[in-house]
């Protein structure tokens, strides 16, 4: 029987970075019953004894962070500067929710009723399983990962085949830490296995991050179980400079937000709306710290603009703005012209595009790419119809030194995130949300924690 290999390749040149052998029927099935194994014990350990386990575990993984940035890199093409950051960030996040756990899996106790004892008790699943995309490996696993194991779940990892070794090394630190076995284990695994792990009875939650047509794929394969799931899905997120808008900080941050980690993140920001009264300076200075980005090979000190992760990614990226412009856009940025572009693909350089219009894909399929169209409106009212005119609803950003109008426009915006005066972030101790087709169910902040268990209450009469 011949084994199946998963094969990685880097975006940077084209070398593989590693293969590595599928996961059978019979591989799955027993990482499987490990987890199921493991999880008696595990949710039985004071979660006192849990976080300081994980807190090793965190330490294990920072440890090695030069070495982290360093594969990840060479796995999907974001520039070493940046890369360590990513680690850092996972820091942030796993740390942040440990210190949360302690309040947010207490107890629920209603007001005293004579002659009972009464309590909520959040008990854990079981079982999660854990599917990670390559565009932020590090960061959209700790999400999942770090606040299912505190409250006592036990976890299966499945990330990308582009970022193989992110779930290697989160098994390394798990076993460096001293977790039990079976408390996280990892796979590779094809499309099948993963449906049909999603089908298997012992698996008690599914975390995934990804596409829309993936999260078909996961409510697909779960179709005949009652299994509870998150699905982070991705964005279309839209920006609104406003009148009062603070200028050099706002282009700084939305040129930012459109094209740090070429564009491949699901807030990143793809669409974006300036006041008439700001618009011809405000594009001007776009188009200006836009030309300011190095394309080249990420392993550079002087690279701030990497590969995007695939030939057939940049393909796809390019076939959506060329539609654009055969459609009546216009390019700002001559993408022929753009230092770096010789490299071909999948290296792509910034593209910046107005004429643009919402019957464009442009404007209205996800591009996770190097590229934004820019909108000029004459009202808050119409930014905030603009921006809501999307399928998807993940962040959108206000651009503005007025808080009131931040929070009314807030208010009428169908999403998951406002920002004011930020954009293409995440504050752990907020829950981290998608609306319409980004998706369904939180994770981080306290919130984020009630996903990742089931309420039990107890009603005892203890006076008869």
């Amino acid at each position: 029987m011949t084994t199946e290999l998963q094969r990685t390749i880097s975006p940077i040149d084209g070398h593989i970075i590693d293969e590595r052998p599928l996961a059978t029927s019979a591989q799955a099935d027993a990482v499987l019953s490990r987890a199921s194994g493991a999880f008696a014990g595990w949710r039985r350990t004071p979660l006192s004894e849990r976080i300081e386990q994980l807190t090793r575990f965190v330490d294990a993984v920072v440890a090695k962070k030069a070495t982290l940035a360093d594969e990840l890199t060479a796995q999907m093409g974001r520039p070493r500067r940046y890369t360590e950051g990513e680690i850092g960030g996972f820091e942030d996040r796993a740390r942040t929710m440990l210190r949360l756990a302690p309040e947010a899996l207490a107890d629920v106790v209603p007001g005293p009723k004579e002659g009972f004892s009464r309590r909520i008790r959040r008990e854990p699943l079981g079982v999660a399983l854990v599917l990670s995309p390559w565009n932020y490996p590090w960061l959209t696993a700790v999400n999942a990962i770090v606040p299912a194991l505190a409250a006592g779940n036990v976890v299966v990892l499945k990330h990308s085949d582009q970022t193989p070794l992110v779930a290697e090394r989160l098994a390394e630190a798990a076993r460096e830490a001293g977790l039990p076995e079976g408390v996280l284990s990892h796979l590779h695994a094809s499309h099948e296995r993963v449906a049909a792990m999603v089908r298997d009875p012992r698996v008690a939650y599914v975390a995934f991050t990804g596409s829309v047509e993936g999260g078909h794929a996961i409510v697909r394969a779960a179709s005949e179980r009652f299994v509870p799931m998150g699905l982070e899905l991705g964005g279309k997120d839209p920006a609104y400079v406003a009148v009062d808008a603070p200028f050099e900080h706002t282009v700084e941050n939305v040129v930012d937000g459109a094209f740090f980690n070429s564009g491949q993140s699901c807030c990143a920001v793809e669409r974006v709306y300036v006041h008439a009264d700001l618009w011809e300076r405000f594009v001007e200075a776009f188009v200006a710290t836009v030309r300011g980005y190095v394309l080249g090979d990420p392993r550079e000190a002087a690279t701030t603009l990497g590969p995007v992760v695939r030939e057939r990614n940049a393909r796809a990226i390019q076939a959506q703005i060329d539609a654009a412009v055969a459609a009546g856009a216009r390019h700002l940025v001559d993408p022929a012209s753009f230092p770096g572009v010789e490299r071909g693909l999948p290296y792509l350089p910034p593209q910046v595009l107005v004429d643009v219009r919402h019957d464009m894909a442009l404007m209205r399929e996800e591009t996770f790419g190097p590229a934004v169209g820019l909108v000029r409106v004459a009202s808050d009212e119409e930014a905030v119809a603009l921006m809501n005119d999307s399928l998807y609803g993940l962040t959108a950003s206000i651009w503005t030194n007025d808080v009131e109008r931040a929070e009314r426009l807030g208010d009428a915006l169908e999403t998951g995130t406002v920002f004011m005066n930020r954009c293409d972030a995440l504050d752990p101790e907020l829950a981290w949300v998608g609306v319409k087709d980004s998706g369904r169910g939180c994770t981080l902040s306290r919130v984020g924690y009630e996903a990742l268990t089931r309420p039990k209450s107890f009603h005892l009469r203890v006076s008869v």
